[in-house]
């Protein structure tokens, strides 16, 4: 009779041991659904490595052209002093 009751308590926890592990499982997979879902939806909001880089000259490109400015603003100013 022991026995017995001790199978049956250890299928009930087995069970509830198995049933844990599959609804995490499960909800594993569809988090990696969503996931893949959002990374399609969002791929074109994403900049390219070119975009990027003409980007980042342009504005290398802007800072030298202010950079040239400052320069020859700075020369007349020495001059004006002298």
């Amino acid at each position: 009779m022991e026995l017995l009751i001790w199978n049956v308590v250890l299928s009930f926890i087995s069970a509830i041991i198995i049933w844990v592990i599959k609804s995490h499982a499960d909800e594993v997979k569809r988090i990696q659904i969503l996931l893949n879902r959002t990374r399609e939806e969002h791929l074109d909001k994403f900049v390219t490595k070119a975009d990027m880089h003409n980007d980042f000259n342009r504005v290398i490109a802007r800072l030298d052209r202010l950079d040239e400015k400052l320069d020859a603003f700075m020369k007349e100013q020495r001059s004006a002093i002298n």
